[in-house]
């Protein structure tokens, strides 16, 4: 692919076989674990067709070269293995709560240490990276949606030393590429918005780095943090409308958060879309668009947030996202969620439905 292809075409184009005659427009699965000796393949755990096709295209999206795991967990472990033991990560406080769980868990143990901060405060972590040896960036944060500054928070780590990797599942890199604003990582669970269709487990790594993406490499080949072949093939072939599913499910959330502004039973809507939204700015400066990702809170009502998500017909009660169908979930139902999540939040996944039902729906339900 060319540079100067816009993401909607690479993320359509990219990854595919060479133009030959009787070739298959598209990569396959390939189903097997053994190969016959004398290539550069060698055996099943390192290396498929389906990966290299799927890295390929995430690696031409974010300007750098990809790498796919078994689930986005699997990822994010890979990138904490980097950390010598005993060395420092800077974290945020509010993140994808496995991340931050596991972060816990190797803290408690003495494999690493752990500081936490509020990423949106530029300050607080630039003076925290100092010491720092890994940078953990999630812009916008699940399920808080705050929006880190980018380019100041790499600036800063980089000034220090520190490794710095950032957590693209929400923006996806039709939103954002970190790697442009000086992350040595981006990190991806690409069971999200890449994949899209809720049908497959799977993560990814993309970095511009080379002997980073060899390090990680190795991990991932005798760690065995594979994805399957039928993993890897679902993911690049719902990979491919991301561009169309994206556009739609990012109107309908802007929508949404128009007319849940103005609900009686809503006392803050989280989205940096929003204009009066603390990330907004910031958001508008480094993201070509504000994501299908939402969050309501309803003035205090853990009770009537859980019976709101009990009550949709069309909104589905699940604890996932980025999928076509429109998920939502007070997050606090799960005692890992971190206590500064407002127990009444209710995270909104927007889907590519129609908005009109969509607010029929929700509306119906905060009213119950």
């Amino acid at each position: 692919m060319t540079s100067d292809l816009d993401p909607s075409t690479v993320v359509v184009h990219a990854g595919r076989p060479e133009r030959v005659p009787n070739a298959p427009l598209g990569e396959s699965p390939v189903f097997s674990s053994t190969y016959i000796a004398g290539g550069d393949r060698g055996y099943g755990r390192f290396g498929n067709d389906a990966w290299d096709a799927l890295e390929q295209t995430l690696g031409e999206l974010e300007g750098g070269r990809g790498l796919t795991f078994a689930s986005g967990m699997a990822a994010a472990a890979a990138v904490m293995d980097l950390v010598p033991v005993g060395g420092l990560v800077v974290a945020p406080q509010h993140a994808y709560s496995g991340v931050l769980g596991l972060l816990d868990q190797q803290a408690a143990t003495g494999r690493l240490n752990l500081q936490r901060v509020d990423i949106a405060n530029t300050d607080e972590v630039s003076a925290a990276v100092e010491s720092a040896d890994l940078l953990w960036i999630e812009s916008p944060t699940n399920p808080a949606m705050e929006v880190a500054d980018l380019p100041a928070l790499c600036a800063a780590g980089r000034a220090a030393g520190a490794l710095i990797v950032v957590d693209n599942t929400f923006a996806t890199p039709l939103l954002q590429r970190p790697l442009t604003f000086g992350a040595d990582l981006v990190m991806h669970s690409a069971t999200k918005f890449i994949a899209g269709h809720s049908d497959v487990v799977l993560g990814a790594i993309v970095t511009a780095n080379d002997d980073l993406w060899t390090i990680l490499e190795g991990k991932r080949r005798n760690l065995g943090a594979i994805p399957g072949p039928m993993e890897a093939w679902l993911g690049l072939r719902g990979l491919r409308t991301l561009a169309l599913r994206l556009e739609r499910a990012q109107s309908n959330a802007a929508f949404l958060a128009e007319r849940l502004l103005e609900h009686p039973r809503v006392s803050r809507v989280r989205y940096p879309g929003l204009a009066d939204d603390p990330g907004h700015e910031r958001a508008k400066a480094q993201m070509s668009g504000f994501g299908a990702i939402l969050a309501i809170e309803l003035g205090g009502d853990a009770d009537g947030a859980q019976r709101v998500c009990e009550s949709t017909k069309l909104w589905v009660h699940a604890t996932s996202l980025g999928g076509v169908e429109s998920m939502l979930e007070r997050r606090r139902r799960w005692p890992a969620e971190v206590p500064t999540i407002p127990a009444d939040l209710i995270r909104l996944s927007v889907g590519i439905e129609h908005p009109d039902d969509l607010w029929a729906d929700l509306d119906q339900a905060l009213k119950a």
